[in-house]
């Protein structure tokens, strides 16, 4: 989009150090954009204001079409009707791309390339305040920019106040003509000398302040450090964040051993575990009739969350509050909002709200909300496979008795009634089924030729929340209702729709807390009690999810703690889950008993102690130690990591720990206990400083213990805020260029370091 005075967010390779050697100092070479259009100019003469910056060399300043290193694709218009100007890519292995077309920039760029877009945007507020959400992207994701442990990059935060020109040239000397707070949605003409399209004009790139990025190792060191063939443990992506960050604390070691997390659907992982083809499974819920018997040790509290985006209207900013009930969780769950115009001829929803901001429920806990109606506003993008994360999403619902009765067949006070193709659907479950049969019947021909269900194609489930997490990092929905086809003459099919424009988002999500924490999502507060006036939410954060742990219910020794979420505090979290390691309690390996015990002993140490290093716990978890809350869930995964070493069946019964806490069988954690952990932001942690071992102490170098933490498997985010100062006017904040909405100057912007 052509916005002006927009504030431009790059992620380069390089320090900005003049001491630094020549191949590691920052320049606009090596900063990463999507698109050709972001570094290479050919326009008119009278529109080339990089040829009158007071700030740039001559050689900048003057015309290049005579350039004689530019590839001749690159010079494919003439002198006289137009001026161009190149600014190449250089790779980390030194390779330049010319980047003037599609055919010459990295394998990782274009528009439609692999990775969405880098492009995010924030905006700025009358105030001068901004908050944006972006991702920072390894050499794992993008080779070409190349940053690792090894390569040093920056976060490079260019302002876009204007020229500084050195003669009266009136293009160059272009103020704009949009007012503070507007946007330029219709995307209009713009003035080129405070648009972000030569956010590497001499003017420009001098106003720059960056800030280092540093990186941790990547995700396959294990595999590249350690040779030893891996423990595989299979099961819940709950567990993906900690698992990430522990691996290396196990490989690294040799008195430990190589373990490998495998993510997969709970069920299966434990019908591997049942047939001795599996050494452990992470799971929450247990097997159903297991051939053998089973220990589950907890290893971790976390749970799932509902992110989200949604901008307010008028450019007034992003949401950072949204409450939604179980029963407008179950509305979009059962498809019943017909998501458009042409959805109302769905039998039995004609007159239900076409999305979820606009159903009066919503409206009134969350008022102040865009009321714009569009397909992703009608679902929450969700899993298309069986998980114990659905089944506890699901348990929530059931255990309402407002959500229960809507998806029963009664109305809500407002007259919507649940989709016919769902009443009295079976809650909870662990797999969500995909049960409505409508086809629209309108005038567009691919979907004369392809008859598929309508509400289907817009809820779109996929199969792991870490997508999940990046959709709606990206603002990115997942409904597959746009037709599209290569050339003229191919047939049509359904894609996925466009990214949604900055101004105008607003989708939900189901995501885990480590995935939520570790992009710097948002998310919902979910009502735990009451209704209208006096119901009462809660978001996720250590003190509510320690007291949803009263809930926790054990049937025996061994045994899973499962959740009663009819039992519930007010004040508890319902999104609250605890992870298990599963294995056999006889006939295991010698050697696989020795290491699941073993990792689950380093788990409840090390593993426990928060922070973003090799061993330690992400954000996104609450420390599972031996008092507190958490007390009973420890002593009872030592006994079972015992019972699984020992491969002698179930563990004994435990017996009360000292200060009258609750045995792991009892009917669960006394209520005050929860004020242990506080309800401080999930980032925070839950011990105090002193309780951090230092790097040495658990047995790593210290050179692979970097304070960074360990990247995702294929991305890393960090979550941004910014200040800006001057002209105030909606910033775009864009990893590449962020050629959308701004202010000329950027008093501050730090960032949550979460990079590989």
């Amino acid at each position: 989009m052509n916005q002006e005075y927009p504030v431009v967010v790059l992620q380069c390779r390089g320090v900005d150090d003049p001491a630094a050697p020549a191949d590691r100092r920052l320049s606009p070479e090596t900063c990463w954009t999507t698109t050709y259009l972001e570094r290479y100019a050919a326009v008119s003469p009278a529109l080339a204001v990089w040829r009158h910056d007071r700030a740039a060399t001559d050689a900048d300043r003057a015309d290049q079409d005579a350039v004689a290193d530019w590839p001749q694709e690159c010079l494919r218009f003439p002198a006289d009707l137009f001026s161009q100007r190149l600014l190449p890519f250089r790779s980390a292995k030194g390779q330049v791309y010319a980047s003037c077309n599609d055919a010459t920039v990295p394998p990782e760029s274009a528009v439609d390339a692999a990775l969405p877009a880098s492009e995010l945007a924030g905006f700025t507020g009358l105030d001068g305040t901004g908050d944006v959400r972006f991702e920072v992207r390894s050499s794992t994701e993008n080779e070409s920019l190349g940053c690792s442990s090894e390569v040093a990059c920056s976060l490079v935060v260019i302002p876009i106040m204007g020229i500084s020109c050195a003669d009266a040239d009136a293009a160059c000397r272009g103020t704009g003509s949009f007012p503070p707070g507007s946007s330029n949605f219709g995307n209009v003409g713009v003035d080129p000398a405070v648009s972000p399209l030569y956010w590497w004009s001499a003017s420009n790139w001098q106003h720059r302040f960056t800030v280092p990025l540093t990186f941790a190792l990547p995700p396959d060191a294990c595999d590249v450090l350690d040779p030893r063939a891996p423990v595989d443990m299979y099961g819940s992506e709950l567990l993906s964040q900690a698992t990430l960050q522990w691996a290396p604390a196990y490989c690294l070691r040799q008195d430990r051993f190589k373990m490998r997390h495998n993510r997969q659907t709970e069920e299966a992982s434990l019908r591997l575990v049942a047939r001795g083809e599996a050494a452990a499974a992470f799971v929450s819920d247990p097997a159903h009739d297991p051939p053998v018997p089973l220990g589950y040790a907890p290893v971790a509290v976390t749970g799932f969350a509902v992110a989200y985006v949604a901008d307010l209207p008028d450019n007034a900013g992003e949401a950072d509050r949204m409450r939604l009930t179980p029963r407008l969780l179950a509305k979009l769950l059962t498809q019943s909002y017909p998501a458009s115009i042409s959805g109302r001829a769905h039998p039995g929803l004609e007159r239900n709200p076409v999305s979820l901001n606009a159903d009066p429920e919503f409206v009134e806990l969350n008022p102040g909300m865009s009321l714009t109606t569009e397909e992703a506003r009608a679902t929450v993008l969700s899993l298309s496979e069986q998980a114990d994360t659905i089944h506890a999403l699901t348990a929530y619902l059931a255990a309402d008795p407002e959500a229960a009765a809507f998806v029963a067949g009664t109305p809500d006070p407002w007259g919507m009634v649940v989709n016919p193709s769902y009443r009295g659907v079976t809650l909870p479950v662990a797999e969500w089924p995909m049960l409505d049969t409508f086809v629209r019947d309108i005038n567009r021909e691919c979907e004369s030729l392809n008859k598929v269900p309508y509400l289907g194609q817009v809820a779109a489930p996929v199969t792991t929340m870490r997508a999940i997490a990046e959709a709606v990092l990206d603002a990115w929905p997942n409904v597959q209702t746009q037709c599209t086809r290569a050339t003229p003459t191919d047939p049509w099919k359904f894609g996925r729709i466009p990214r949604q424009g900055y101004g105008a988002r607003f989708m939900l999500g189901l995501v885990t807390l480590g995935d939520a924490e570790r992009y710097g999502l948002r998310t919902a507060e979910l009502r735990t009690a009451g209704t209208g006036a006096s119901a009462t939410f809660v978001a996720a954060a250590p003190g509510s999810m320690a007291a949803a742990l009263a809930a926790a219910r054990q049937a025996g020794p061994g045994e899973p703690f499962l959740l009663d979420r009819s039992a519930l505090s007010p004040d508890a979290y319902p999104g609250t889950m605890v992870v298990h390691t599963a294995a056999r309690l006889s006939g295991m390996p010698p050697a696989d008993a020795r290491h699941v015990s073993q990792f689950v002993r380093v788990a409840l140490e090390e593993g426990q102690v928060p922070g973003p290093g090799n061993g330690q716990l992400p954000a996104g978890y609450v420390p599972l130690v031996a008092s507190g809350p958490t007390a009973p869930l420890h002593a009872a995964a030592l006994a079972v990591a015992d019972a699984v070493e020992a491969q002698r069946g179930a563990p004994a019964p435990q017996v009360p720990a000292p200060g009258g806490l609750v045995p792991p069988s009892g009917p669960g954690l006394p209520g005050e206990s929860s004020a242990v952990l506080t309800s401080a932001p999930l980032g925070v942690g839950g011990l105090p400083p002193e309780a951090a071992v230092p790097a040495t102490e658990q047995g790593l170098p210290a050179d692979t213990a970097p304070a960074a933490a360990a990247p995702d498997a294929d991305g890393t985010t960090v979550a941004g805020r910014s200040t800006t100062a001057g002209r105030l006017v909606p910033a775009m904040l864009g990893l590449s260029i962020a050629g959308m909405l701004g202010v000329p100057a950027l008093r501050s912007f730090a960032g949550r370091r979460s990079t590989p």
